[in-house]
This record gives structure tokens, sequence and C-alpha cells, in this order.
């Protein structure tokens, strides 16, 4: 049977990439879907796009762009290091491609060039690394940098199912534009949560994998979802994103 599945965000651990895809048995007919923030964390973040590249040339994967992969992306770009990257786990995406050619860097920058803000399917289901602001829907978003660090859809969604909101009229209508929407960005462990969140029409699929917590795979019929080990623990002696 064919499967759709997300991916949260990776933040350069592929051997939890590997595990995780391992465990949920992904076959070729399976389309991935990944929610952005491949690199940026642990020390396999080279390694990680080298990875996603090769696996979109097996089946169908879609790849949305995140925060960090903005950076990277323009640092593989300018070769300018801005300190705010660096502090955030750039510094172990650096060092990834340190013995890498200019070459083999430039295919990853054009990686990079094609990442997608959003993607919508064909069943009205939005995915997006972060969220987006206008009533209207991402396509009329005036921020594009809102795909990459809007919190606040998220925060919405939470409210909303804080108060156990039963009236629809009281629902935001950005909420209300998709039948689901998947996010990354924020991670669960934030609320205490180690496994996917769902909150109003919005599912939260970053579990922490950048700190000390898993990465996940979700199916997005059946919410079925399975997860790596602790990634510090497949990095022992790594110490991840430190904020």
């Amino acid at each position: 049977m064919k499967r759709t599945l997300v991916i949260g965000d990776i933040h350069g651990g592929l051997k939890a990439l590997l595990q995780v895809l391992g465990r949920a048995e992904i076959q070729p007919s399976d389309t991935l879907i990944f929610l952005g923030d491949y690199v940026d964390g642990w020390s396999e973040s080279a390694q990680v796009i080298a990875f996603l590249m090769e696996l979109a040339t097996k089946q169908t994967c879609l790849f949305m762009k995140g925060n960090h992969d903005m950076w990277c992306e323009n640092w593989l770009d300018s070769g300018l290091a801005p300190h705010v990257w660096l502090m955030h786990g750039g510094s172990s995406t650096a060092e990834s491609y340190r013995y890498m050619d200019f070459q083999t860097r430039q295919i990853h920058l054009s990686f990079f060039n094609q990442l997608k803000s959003y993607h919508i399917d064909s069943q009205n289901r939005l995915f997006v690394h972060a969220g987006f602001a206008s009533i209207h829907g991402p396509e009329d978003e005036h921020d594009d940098n809102n795909f990459l660090w809007d919190r606040t859809l998220w925060e919405t969604a939470l409210t909303i199912e804080r108060r156990n909101q039963k009236d629809e009229t009281m629902i935001p209508k950005r909420l209300k534009l998709f039948k689901e929407i998947f996010i990354g960005h924020t991670p669960t462990l934030n609320y205490n949560i180690e496994v996917p969140m769902h909150a109003a029409t919005v599912w939260n699929i970053d579990t922490g994998a950048a700190f000390h917590g898993r990465l996940s795979i979700m199916d997005i019929d059946t919410k079925e979802f399975w997860q790596s080990d602790v990634v510090q623990s497949l990095y022992p002696n790594e110490k991840g994103r430190n904020n």
C-alpha cells in the first residue's frame, strides 16, 4: 500500500534518520515529505544532504525549507558565516563540509536552492516548516520569512486546543483554511512532550532531534508514527544544538 509520510527536523542527525526510516519500513512506493531543518546540530549535516539527494532518486520526496537550511544555503552561496548561525548549530555544519570539494558544495547548494516554501496536497493538507500569518493562506503571504520562522500558527492552535473551543466562529480563519497542517520548527520538548503533538488542525512533528529528543516520522493518513532513539545517544560524544 502506498503511504505518505512526513518527517520532522533532522538537524544533521543522519544516524537518527537512517534508524527511523528503517523502523517505518520505508518502501520505494512511499512518498516522503520532509519539513526542513536538515542541518545544524549533529556532526553529519553534509552527509544528511547527500543522503537526501540520493534518496530522491529512488522515490518521491518533497523537501520544505527551514530557517537553518536558509542559513546554510546563504553560507554555501556567499562563504559568509554570521555569528548567529554558528552559535545555533552552524559551526557543526561548516565542519561537516570542511573536506568537501567545491563542485560537490555547489551540488548541495542547488539542493538548497530548490527547497519548497510549502506544499499543499490534493486533499488540502498543508506542509510547511514553521507557519504562515496571512488569513488568506500561504499563497497570499507577504513575508516569506514566516514560512521559516513563524510560531504564531502553532501557538494559536495550542490556545484553541487548551480552551477546548467548540464554537467554529471563534476559531481563527487561517486554522480552517486546510484540512490539516503539518509543521516542524518548534520542538515538542518545549511542552515536555516527546512525541508528535496535535492541536486544532495542526500537527507538530518536531520532537527535538536537535536537542535531547528523537527524530519522528508519521503516516499522515493513519497517524501512526515511528521514532529514532534519543539522538544524543547516537552521537554520545557530541552536544547537538545548545539553543
